[in-house]
């Protein structure tokens, strides 16, 4: 283990030492997203018969919505916010053209702590409406409105800083959650900071605004390195993937992390991931829309809203009507509410149990982020592994592969309840009577999961 740190240790330097090389990567990941987001959507819709490997528009979907995005996800919780420091081109966009803007202070309405929350709630139900995953127009919406949104603040606030990434990024949130269970971090010793022994080295930049001599975690880190090395007291290193729930959750009270995380990386993204393949939804649709006609009531059954208010190709006969767009409104909303009201209800109950002061709650919320990664993996990979079957290809592994990620993500929340429960001084029937809460919980999540990869099948 010595020998393991020692070379992380060396790599942190290396990325210090080579920020050069690290920019330059940084240009080539821009060119690169540049080009497969703003080139499918100037070409025509691919045809039925088109596929990945002779269609640009196909292989850029791929590439997006079946690589890119399950395995940043993936990457965040093995290497912590590494992606956001070395690789993300939105970042370093706005780190770029902060260096030449207006480099005003940052007000105090952006330091809203809900900006992450909000921002992931509303990207996640526009995509929806709009289709992101499947057209290329609606990808580039999203996808580089949020760019230019992120070159803009930049351009207007800080100096060489990333004050969108901080404070406005629609993942920022879902990333700082996700990174609390990576075995890798940047650790402090506070006290030979304070010390400064020699040599000493001029103050980094570091461009998310972090008071990195008390930095604990890895939720806010955005791993780039620079501050490796830092008075001796600062290097990458191992740990317990528990280690920021269990010890570093215990002295913090994340309101908005537990909001983020019941309400919507685990609420609204089972409705957004569920949908289309809801038989309650079609019910609810039928239901409706059988109502309407019976009242001879039309015109919510148009489909004549524009592409970039709800998905309307009808090249693709693909057209959203105002029905669809409000029923998807609904169905969402519900899933976020009642998913993540009914969790909200449960940790609650489990936190008087064991203590009516302290910050139970947002502890015993905490431990639920290896099912909401697991299931956001689960949601988006669904997109990869329905792509490569279009392609041909039989993936008899990819159910078994499911059971076991979901399986392993209900344990390790499960076991960190418990060890959770345990810190705050519960014990025998109070404990177990606690325990049940989250095990009613983690059972109410597997079953919406279990709904949509067999049970509706």
């Amino acid at each position: 283990m010595r020998r393991l740190n020692s070379l992380l240790a060396a790599l942190g330097d290396g990325l210090r030492r080579h920020a050069r090389l690290i920019r330059g990567l940084q240009w080539a990941v821009v060119a690169f997203y540049g080009g497969l987001l703003v080139l499918p959507a100037l070409l025509p819709l691919p045809s039925s018969q088109a596929r990945m490997l002779d269609n640009l528009t196909l292989l850029a979907q791929f590439i997006f919505w079946g690589v890119w995005w399950p395995f940043v996800l993936l990457s965040i919780v093995l290497f912590g916010r590494l992606w956001c420091g070395v690789f993300c081109p939105e970042g370093a966009l706005s780190e770029w053209i902060s260096w030449r803007g207006l480099g005003r202070g940052t007000p105090r309405w952006i330091r809203w702590g809900g900006w992450p929350t909000l921002a992931f709630i509303l990207t996640t139900i526009y995509g929806q409406l709009i289709s992101v995953y499947d057209y290329a127009q609606a990808a580039l919406l999203i996808l580089g409105g949020s760019t230019l949104a992120a070159m803009l603040v930049g351009f207007l606030y800080g100096r060489g800083k990333r004050i969108w990434c901080r404070y406005l990024c629609p993942v920022s949130g879902v990333f700082g959650l996700l990174a609390r269970l990576a075995p890798l971090h940047y650790k402090v010793d506070e006290q030979r900071w304070l010390d400064n022994p020699p040599p000493r080295q001029p103050p980094p930049n570091c461009a998310p605004l972090l008071d990195i001599r008390r930095m604990q975690g890895a939720a806010d880190c955005h791993a780039c390195g620079r501050c490796s090395g830092q008075r001796g007291a600062v290097q990458l290193s191992t740990r317990s993937p528990n280690a920021e729930i269990l010890i570093v959750g215990s002295q913090t009270r994340s309101h908005w992390d537990a909001r983020l995380l019941l309400f919507g990386v685990i609420g609204l993204a089972m409705g957004a991931f569920q949908w289309t393949l809801s038989p309650w939804f079609v019910s609810l649709k039928q239901a409706t829309a059988t109502w309407l006609v019976e009242r001879d009531s039309y015109w919510l059954l148009q489909a004549d809203a524009p592409w970039w208010l709800l998905t309307h190709y009808p090249q693709a006969n693909d057209l959203f009507s105002w029905l669809d767009g409000l029923l998807i409104l609904f169905y969402l909303s519900a899933s976020a509410l009642l998913l993540g009201g009914g969790l909200w209800l449960l940790l609650r109950a489990a936190a008087l149990l064991v203590s009516r002061s302290g910050n139970a709650f947002e502890q015993l919320a905490l431990s639920l982020i290896p099912l909401g990664a697991g299931g956001l993996f689960l949601g988006l990979s669904a997109t990869t592994v329905k792509l490569l079957r279009y392609e041909g290809l039989v993936l008899a592994w990819a159910q078994p592969a499911r059971a076991s990620l979901l399986g392993g993500a209900i344990a390790w929340s499960l076991w960190l309840g418990w060890q959770v429960l345990g810190r705050h001084g519960a014990h025998g029937l109070k404990r177990l009577a606690a325990f049940g809460c989250l095990l009613l919980g983690s059972a109410w999540i597997g079953y919406g999961w279990w709904l949509q990869f067999w049970g509706w099948h």
